[in-house]
C-alpha cells in the first residue's frame, strides 16, 4: 500500500506508525521546511515537498490529511476525485456546505473517506461499547464524554490566542470530534439538536460544554477544551448510563485509567445485591509485544484504513459519521452565538 501524508505535525506520528505496520509511506508534504529534516530521518526514501498538489502525481493508494484543522475539505475532494483513499486526521468539515460537498465527493469516488478518529478505538471506549452492545446497560438514556487538557493559562493562551494558528481561528465548540465520535460509535445514534455553553465567561475560548439530543432519544453531554483535571486515558473520559446500569472510565492514574467500572443496582439482580466490577481491557499485540495503551487507538485506526484500501472493508468512521460529529461543533458555534439556544443539526 502506497501512502502519502500532508502535514508533518501529527501526520509524521501517523506516518511513522504506518511504516511500522508495513505500509509504504512514499511521499510527504509540509509547508515548513524545518519539518522535512525530521521526516527525512524517520521516513528515509520518501519524497518531500512543500506543495500538497505534488502528491496527486505520486500514484498513491491512500493519503493521510493532517494539515490545518479547518482546511481539510479542498484536499479531500481533490484526492477522492483522483481515486485516492482519504484518511482525514481532524474535523471533516468547517460548515454545512463543506459537509455536503464531502459526502457527494465520497459517494461518487471509487475511493473511500475515513475520519482518523482513534478515540473510538481506545481500549476504555471499546470496553464501554461492548457492554452497551451486549445489552448490559439496557436502554441508554445519558452518555457523557470529555476531551480535556489540564494546561496552564499561559499555555492555553499560546494555543488559542494566535489568530494565525488554526486554534486561534476555530470556535471553542469546533474541536469536539474526540468526544462526539465515541458517543456516536457507542450508541449508534445520530446527533439531532445541540445547545452549547461557554464554560467560563471570563475565558470564553478556553472550553465548551455541549448538550446534544440523539436520534435514539438519549441525551449526550460533552466537555471539550482546556480544564484542570485532564483524564489519564489520553485526555478521554466516557460515562454511559442506561435503564439497567452504568459503565464509565475509571478516574485514576496510570494503567487503571484505561479500565471501566460497570455497576448494576440491586433491584436489577435476582439476589438483590449491588454488583460492581472493574474491567481491564486486553492488551493489543504488535509483533508479539503489547502496544502502549495510548497508541492502541492509532494502531487499530491504521490497520482499519489498510483493510479499507487493500480489501474494501467498510471505513471505521465513514464519511457520514465523520460529518455528523464535525457538524455538532459547527452547530454548537451557532448555538453559542444565539445565547445557547438549541440548534438542529443538518440532516445529510
Amino acid at each position: 500500500m502506497r501512502m502519502g501524508v500532508v502535514g508533518l505535525g501529527m501526520g509524521l506520528h501517523l506516518a511513522a506508525w504506518a511504516a511500522r505496520l508495513g505500509m509504504d509511506v512514499v511521499a510527504v508534504c509540509d509547508r515548513d521546511p524545518a519539518s522535512h529534516a525530521a521526516a527525512r530521518e524517520r521516513l528515509p526514501g520518501a519524497v518531500l515537498t512543500g506543495r500538497w498538489r505534488d502528491l496527486l502525481d505520486q500514484d498513491l493508494d491512500g493519503v493521510v490529511l493532517a494539515n490545518d484543522f479547518d482546511a481539510h475539505v479542498p484536499l479531500a475532494l481533490a484526492f477522492l476525485d483522483r481515486g485516492v483513499h482519504v484518511l482525514s486526521e481532524t474535523a471533516a468539515c468547517a460548515d454545512e456546505a463543506e459537509a455536503r460537498a464531502l459526502v457527494a465527493a465520497a459517494d461518487r469516488s471509487s475511493a473511500s473517506y475515513s475520519l482518523a478518529e482513534n478515540y473510538t478505538l481506545h481500549p476504555h471506549v471499546l470496553l464501554v461499547r461492548e457492554a452497551v452492545r451486549a445489552g448490559e446497560l439496557g436502554r441508554i438514556n445519558l452518555i457523557e464524554a470529555d476531551y480535556l487538557h489540564g494546561m496552564s493559562p499561559e499555555g492555553v493562551t499560546g494555543l488559542t490566542g494566535d489568530p494565525a494558528h488554526w486554534r486561534g481561528r476555530i470556535a471553542p465548540t469546533a474541536y469536539c470530534t474526540h468526544s462526539l465520535s465515541p458517543i456516536l460509535a457507542i450508541t449508534g445514534a445520530q446527533p439531532v439538536e445541540v445547545s452549547a455553553f461557554t464554560v467560563d465567561e471570563a475565558a470564553p475560548r478556553q472550553a465548551s460544554t455541549m448538550v446534544v439530543r440523539l436520534s435514539t432519544g438519549a441525551l449526550a453531554v460533552t466537555r471539550n477544551g482546556f480544564l484542570q483535571g485532564e483524564p489519564e486515558s489520553h485526555w478521554s473520559w466516557v460515562s454511559v448510563r442506561g435503564t439497567l446500569g452504568l459503565a464509565e472510565s475509571v478516574r485514576a492514574r496510570g494503567e487503571r485509567a484505561w479500565s471501566v467500572r460497570v455497576r448494576h443496582e440491586g433491584w436489577t439482580r435476582p439476589d438483590g445485591d449491588v454488583r460492581e466490577e472493574e474491567r481491564v481491557p486486553p492488551a493489543l499485540l504488535l509483533d508479539g509485544e503489547p502496544v502502549e495503551r495510548g497508541a492502541e487507538g492509532t494502531v487499530r485506526l491504521l490497520r482499519g484504513f489498510r483493510d479499507t484500501v487493500e480489501h474494501g472493508a467498510e471505513p471505521l468512521v465513514p464519511v457520514r459519521a465523520a460529518v455528523a460529529a464535525s457538524l455538532v461543533g459547527v452547530v454548537g458555534a451557532e448555538s453559542l452565538a444565539r445565547g445557547s439556544r438549541p440548534v438542529p443539526v443538518p440532516l445529510l
